[in-house]
């Protein structure tokens, strides 16, 4: 997703409405590379019947949520929702990966390196366990012309840098 792709009006995203198996076929289709923890997410309950919705997702910086010295999770999530943004459900990062197919080369080809990748858009969504080895989420990112759909593991002390960027939901106003 590009910063223009997704302002303040953002992307509209069908999540969901593809069996586990079918999903996966899609990503390999699509050429999308998966790492360990991406795999690990994906074998998750929440995908065996992931009910159709239509999300209009937007992607923010640490810093466009007000957190200029960084943040961590729980902050990062905190801002947003006090920004009116919600958390992307836990299954939005495989759908993300296959409608957002603008999103820009990363700027460096490091795939681990104990800290947010650059070049990456983070899926906020609630972290499904408090273990720090378990995977707390997805992202997304271009390395190298290679289109990657990744989890990541942090803990509660991580600080994103303020440059780092997440999706989230953009509510329908009623």
């Amino acid at each position: 997703m590009s910063s223009a792709a997704a302002g303040t009006g953002g992307v509209v995203a069908q999540v969901g409405g593809l069996s586990r198996s079918d999903l996966v076929a899609a990503l390999r289709e699509h050429g999308v590379q998966l790492n360990e923890h991406a795999e690990t997410l994906l074998e998750l309950p929440a995908f065996d019947e992931v009910v159709p919705a239509t999300l209009r997702i937007v992607d923010r910086s640490v810093e466009d949520l007000g957190l200029s010295a960084g943040g961590s999770l729980e902050q990062v999530f905190s801002a947003a929702r006090t920004q009116g943004l919600e958390l992307c459900p836990v299954t939005a990062g495989p759908y993300l990966r296959l409608a957002l197919t603008e999103q820009s080369n990363a700027p460096d080809s490091v795939l681990s390196a104990g800290r947010a990748p650059a070049g990456a858009l983070h899926v906020a969504a609630e972290p499904l366990s408090e273990n720090d080895e378990y995977p707390k989420g997805f992202y997304l990112r271009v390395v190298d012309g290679v289109v990657w759909l990744r989890g990541y593991r942090c803990d509660d002390t991580y600080v994103y840098p303020s440059d780092q960027r997440f999706a989230f939901v953009l509510p329908e106003r009623s």
